[in-house]
């Protein structure tokens, strides 16, 4: 027999919640049928200054909890969560916009699926009446969480879903706001939680909407990619990485053509071209550098092995970082020779106007030399700090098979030595 609570937080929403607990009521002879038998309702009220309390608390089959005063939307849903009795926690808005008839739905695919967490999505092909602009926030959002996270999600901020309470402590920390919907469908895909998602429709509110656009998206997107660098830096670091070494070889490639082509002179275009390939090159490693220090710091608080590659898996055979030594070698290498040259040829008469790439390319070579084998050294480090606990536990066990196994290490033995 499987037990399902079900969370409304509620603020201001005396229109909508008695229809709304009680369509969620109705719902318990499909959700017995397959197989959670077991219903609790819950809502929250999170300081209502309405009549939205003295509505749930008229009716007998609903449980009430109280906020004094406003304490947010994922406030309203974490005490709702502390407070759950069942197996599974569901939770959906006041409003009406989520169809409670579709949580048998949501029941059947976990279990069918071995889910986690059961997420209706309104993207998913059923019928939206979501505005236009916030449709497509919420498409930038679910591409957003699968860029970063490499798992595919149609839509990470659906406020209708179901989870196992076990994997609460997975989930935590979450946010009081409306961004709590997205920073736990990002803990859930870096968690490796199981999560599935099942079409819904989606209807207009009953009311005045709470959430802005511009306020919300925003914090939504931060929430998001702050949840993530917690997990896997590297990946969006990387990421940003990779655009600005793209950009810098573009520009690279258009200076030789042009020196190849007869140009040695720029213009002031051409200068500030010059400069930002400098700077992107050097900045695109040194951000590459900084996400791969990262991911060692966040394997250590987390306990387990640092994540590789920018688009879910690794890159190479060996990790990424362990590359950083010899390529820096290479490019430092290469940046003195070409400094070398730069030199004899100016001590043979060439102006500068020939020399210009030159010294521009021994420059940028030297510097990334030299970041990436200063990376390399700190992640040597970093390496040896995260496996220092395995190291420790092998060398004791191993230092005690071998007291045992050694007849000449017993207390007798040496007495007579």
């Amino acid at each position: 027999m499987t037990s399902l609570s079900i969370v409304i937080p509620a603020l201001n929403e005396e229109d909508g919640i008695r229809e709304i607990a009680e369509r969620v009521l109705n719902t318990r002879p499909a959700l017995a049928a397959v197989g959670f038998e077991q219903v609790e309702l819950i809502v929250v009220d999170d300081g209502s200054t309405d009549q939205t309390p003295a509505i749930v608390a008229s009716m007998s089959e609903v449980r009430l909890i109280r906020h004094p005063t406003n304490r947010g939307y994922g406030a309203a849903l974490k005490t709702g969560f502390a407070a759950a009795q069942g197996e599974w926690i569901g939770f959906l808005d006041a409003d009406g916009t989520y169809p409670p008839e579709l949580f048998p739905e949501l029941c059947q695919a976990a279990i069918r699926h071995q889910a986690d967490i059961v997420i209706g999505s309104r993207m998913a092909g059923k019928d939206s009446q979501m505005p236009r602009v916030r449709r497509l926030g919420n498409v930038l959002f679910a591409h957003l969480v699968s860029l970063i996270s490499a798992q595919r999600i149609t839509d990470s901020a659906s406020g209708m879903r179901i989870f196992r309470k076990a994997i609460l402590e997975h989930l935590y920390p979450l946010p009081d706001g409306l961004n709590l919907t997205p920073v736990m469908s990002t803990r859930a895909l870096h968690e490796n939680l199981r999560m599935v998602e099942v079409p819904i429709p989606y209807s207009e509110r009953i009311g005045r909407s709470k959430l802005s656009v511009v306020r919300d998206g925003a914090r939504f997107a931060q929430s998001i990619i702050w949840t993530a660098l917690t997990y896997n830096p590297v990946r969006i670091l990387g990421l940003i990485s990779l655009v600005a070494l793209l950009i810098a070889a573009g520009i690279g490639t258009w200076l030789v053509g042009l020196r190849l082509s007869g140009v040695t002179r720029l213009s002031g275009v051409g200068a500030f071209a010059v400069f930002s390939a400098l700077v992107l090159s050097v900045a695109g490693v040194s951000i590459l550098i900084l996400g791969a220090s990262f991911n060692y710091f966040v394997s250590l608080f987390h306990r387990r092995p640092v994540r590789q590659g920018l688009f879910g898996r690794p890159l190479f055979r060996k990790p990424l970082e362990n590359h950083f030594g010899w390529v820096g070698l290479v490019a430092l290498a290469m940046g003195l020779v070409v400094a070398g040259v730069s030199l004899y040829l100016a001590w043979q008469g060439w102006p500068l106007t020939r020399l210009w790439l030159y010294y521009l390319a021994s420059a940028s070579l030297a510097l990334i030399g030299i970041q990436l084998i200063v990376g390399w050294t700190q992640m040597q480090i970093l390496a040896t700090l995260q496996r220092r606990e395995a190291l420790i536990d092998r060398d004791i066990h191993a230092d005690a098979d071998t007291a045992r196994d050694d007849p000449l290490s017993s207390p007798v033995r040496e007495a007579v030595a």
